[in-house]
């Protein structure tokens, strides 16, 4: 019986716990926020009643503190960096670095769930190229990043913009397309590079990866003006009776 009674307990109790889970009364997840460098970014909080005191910390270590009795005090690298409103709760951190990356999180009475952030610090996209190869009547497009970077590699995405009359095809890389020859070439295709906070766009139009037919025409030309050039000398020289 006893035994019984404690299985139902432990239900009930797991019952209670989804209930607030869905209620968002208690959050076990850490928010996923995005800054840039040399930029600032705000940590939004909310609160069932007004604020008397507020702790936020990143990791273990203390960002800034504050109660209704003192002013609001900052500590370590985060001096003359942070702004904390008293009233919504809300931490603005300014002038980001990569150094600032970590887990930050509120603590505060008048908070029913210890609002837990992480931080992610990305630098702006450097300018994209867009390559192309011409083999076997197909043509190859790959997009690059033009300088070393090397700020969240795995947050970067690529997307190709190719007009209905033209076929692209994935390459073995997300940063690669393929194209048939036969296509309309007067066509111009773009590539998107991004991440949460940049974007990057290039663009190419496929005639400028094959080769023209100029080269065909001056051997032709090169080959008939001797001959025409030979018959105007003929043209111009006095008849002899």
């Amino acid at each position: 019986m006893a035994a019984g009674s404690a299985a139902g307990w432990a239900v009930g109790a797991l019952g209670v716990v989804c209930l607030l889970l869905r209620l968002d009364f208690i959050s076990c997840d850490s928010q996923v926020i995005y800054g840039a460098v040399n930029k600032n970014v705000t940590l939004y909080t909310s609160s069932f009643k007004p604020f008397k005191e507020i702790v936020w910390k990143r990791g273990k270590d203390k960002v800034v503190e504050w109660d209704d009795q003192s002013e609001v005090r900052a500590f370590l690298s985060f001096k003359d960096r942070v702004y904390l409103d008293t009233v919504s709760g809300n931490l603005t951190i300014c002038k980001l670095t990569p150094s600032d990356e970590d887990e930050y999180g509120i603590e505060s009475p008048s908070v029913r769930n210890n609002s837990k952030f992480t931080l992610r610090v990305i630098e702006s996209l450097p300018s994209s190229a867009l390559s192309c190869t011409l083999i076997d009547g197909n043509i190859t497009l790959q997009c690059v990043i033009l300088e070393d970077y090397n700020t969240h590699l795995e947050l970067i995405q690529y997307s190709w913009d190719c007009p209905s009359t033209i076929q692209c095809q994935s390459g073995s890389k997300p940063s690669e397309v393929y194209v048939t020859k036969e296509g309309d070439l007067s066509q111009e295709i773009q590539c998107i590079i991004s991440n949460p906070l940049f974007r990057r766009t290039t663009s190419i139009i496929l005639s400028t990866c094959v080769p023209s037919d100029n080269t065909r025409h001056r051997t032709v030309l090169f080959a008939i003006l001797p001959a025409l050039i030979c018959g105007l000398l003929f043209l111009k020289s006095p008849v002899v009776w």
